[in-house]
Parts: C-alpha cells; structure tokens; sequence
C-alpha cells in the first residue's frame, strides 16, 4: 500500500501561541487537503524554541487535552490522517514541562514521547524523558516517533527499527551551523545515514523563522531506505510543505544485495558492552 507522507515546515515564534498554533494548523489543512496521510510537524511546535527563562516555557506549555493537541485531532478525525507534531507539554505529573512529540490520528491522541537527549540549554527547561521511542500501528503503518537530537544517536533508531518501525517521524529544530559550500548539513546527512543503516523511511520536519538571533537548517526532507532523500532538504526559511508517496513495505525488507541483511547480519554478542 502507498501512502503520501508530508513534512510541514512552519515559520514559529516564540511565545506566540496563537500564531504558532494557527499556523500548524493551516499547514496541516493544506497538507490533507492535497491528499497526504501522515503529517509531520516541527520540534515545540505550539512554543517556540528560543526561551528566555523557565517562567516563559511554562507559561507556553499545554496539557495534552490542551488546545493544540485538541485542534489536531478534530483535523485528523476530519481528514482521517495521522499528525505527529512537537509539542511544549505541561506534565502534571512532572516538575518540569517536557519537549515531548504527539502521535495522533483519527480516534485522537495515540502516543506521547518525551525527548531523551536534550540539547544545548534545553535540561534547564525540560525534564528529559525515560521511556524508549514510541513505535505504534496505524492504518497507514507501524510509524515510530522521536525528537530532533535523538535521531543523532544510533541506538535509539536502531531501538525503533527493531521495534518494527518502517516510518520515522522527527519534529525538529535545527540551530544552523557554518558548512562548506555545496555541502548538505550534518542533520541531514545524519538522517540519511540513519535511513540507510536500518533500512527505513524517515520524515523530519524542521522549522522557519529566525528567532532571537538563532538561524535554522530549514532541513525538511524526507529520506528512503536506500539512504538518499525522497525530497528535499528544503534549505529555504520559509513556510513550506514537502511530500513524497511511499510503499512502507519496502522498509520491510532489509537486505542490502543478496549475500547481506542489515538485521540478519547483526552479532549481538559482540555489542554487550556497548551501552556500558
């Protein structure tokens, strides 16, 4: 079965709620409109990314029966769609707000994943989550969900990968950094890689709009098992969605020629130690 995947690139601002909401929601709008069925959105989707002080992240952070996930699942019960979006969460149950990622479809939230490798300032903002990627069944395929610095680590993808997931869905924020001319940003190539080596789909979604002096990759693409982008990388601040129509079951299938299997050919034995 094919299936259109699309990456919403989305101009956020910090603090502003309303606009970052709407925002995400018109992109959603469009994205189903024109017939895509999975829809990725950026890393803090509902906040902004460039805080000032703890008491602005949490005056920015939602419950998750608050008004963004609320108003994305009224879309994907409407569209019959997935929607994996970044979200700033208010966790009653914790200290702290989390960086977290939503997995909803049409009977409403699916999965909640807290990011586990915060980067730069976020662990003075953020309590860290503990729980492995989310990797669920939808009516579209088994889709995992991580968070922008967590697809750097190899373990965690490959933890999704043998959790089944032939789609990974990544809400990113990607602070640029200098590169040579004519060379594609180390995120990037980092998701092609990470495409590669577990014979997956992944689709991240990163965001617009230079906050606060932080300039963005504007990265959005999406890769296919083979390694090399499907589309994208989009490299352009500005709001903008990218799509691709994918077989999911071909991320079944992990040989890479005929003598050679990514899975099969794994010696767990010799990575005991690997994580010590």
């Amino acid at each position: 079965m094919s299936i259109t995947i699309a990456c919403c690139q989305v101009e956020l601002e910090v603090g502003s709620a309303e606009h970052n909401r709407q925002a995400c929601l018109e992109s959603v709008e469009r994205a189903a409109r024109d017939g895509a069925e999975v829809i990725v959105l950026p890393e803090l989707a509902n906040s902004g990314y460039v805080f000032s002080e703890r008491a602005e992240v949490r005056a920015l952070a939602e419950p998750l029966d608050g008004p963004t996930v609320t108003a994305l699942a009224a879309l994907a019960a409407h569209h019959r769609i997935v929607v994996v979006s970044g979200l700033c969460e208010a966790d009653a149950a914790a200290q702290m707000p989390r960086n977290s990622a939503v997995v909803i479809d049409e009977g409403g939230l699916r999965a909640v994943y807290r990011k586990a490798h915060l980067w730069g300032r976020e662990p003075e903002f953020f309590l860290p989550g503990d729980q492995p990627p989310a990797v669920l069944d939808t009516r579209f395929g088994r889709i995992a969900t991580m968070v922008c610095y967590d697809l750097e680590f190899p373990e965690w993808v490959r933890t999704a990968a043998l959790e089944g997931a032939r789609l990974l869905c990544v809400p990113t924020n990607w602070p640029a950094e200098s590169r040579p001319t004519g060379e594609r940003s180390m995120e990037v190539v980092r998701a092609q890689a990470a495409a590669s080596v577990n014979r997956m789909f992944i689709a991240c979604s990163d965001r617009a709009r230079t906050e606060r002096g932080l300039v963005w990759v504007n990265g959005t693409v999406i890769v296919g098992p083979d390694g090399y982008p499907l589309v994208g990388p989009v490299y352009d601040d500005r709001t903008v969605t990218i799509t691709a129509r994918v077989a999911l079951e071909q991320a079944e299938d992990k040989a890479i020629g005929p003598h050679n299997d990514v899975f099969a050919d794994r010696r767990s034995e010799l990575y005991r130690n690997l994580t010590c």
